[in-house]
């Protein structure tokens, strides 16, 4: 039977009730569902990896930058830098070179093996709006991984 909150329930007794729901729809861990390990390679790669390897990434391509415009500061080149470091690499050998550093990478959710040029400049284009690249589901893939069809995994 399903319960319904009236006016006489405490409100915080119905919010339990939705958070027991969610938590019978929510996967034990980040990929299960993707049918992913639950550690080691091959499984979702943890936050703290995927930001770590997006601050390598920024550093990288404002030093690539400003050896390019030394004395004055990089100013917007080390945006085109990064997106530089960011699509060709993903394009073609599925990794920034933040991520290889930090043994992630990306894939594509349909097993193909090469992300492609369209969907890493997607990912960019979304991962610069920052909104999509923030946003997680429970499978550890947040927006800009599931509009263009791909997963971080560790190595």
């Amino acid at each position: 039977m399903r319960r319904v909150g009236s006016w006489l329930d405490r409100p915080k007794g119905a919010l339990n009730h939705v958070r027991e729901q969610a938590n019978e729809s929510r996967p034990k861990w980040r990929g299960e569902k993707m049918g992913l390990p639950e550690s080691g390679p091959g499984s979702a790669a943890p936050v703290g990896r995927r930001l770590g390897a997006f601050l390598i990434d920024i550093v990288l391509a404002a030093l690539v930058a400003a050896l390019f415009t030394m004395p004055d500061y990089p100013e917007n080149w080390s945006l085109v830098a990064w997106v530089v470091i960011t699509v060709v690499p993903v394009s073609f050998f599925g990794a920034t070179p933040g991520m290889a550093v930090l043994r992630i990478w990306v894939a594509r959710v349909d097993g193909t093996v090469m992300v492609g040029p369209w969907r890493a400049a997607l990912r960019c284009v979304l991962t610069g709006l920052i909104i999509p690249a923030v946003m997680w589901n429970f499978d550890g893939r947040s927006w800009h991984d599931r509009l263009s069809g791909t997963i971080v995994l560790r190595r």
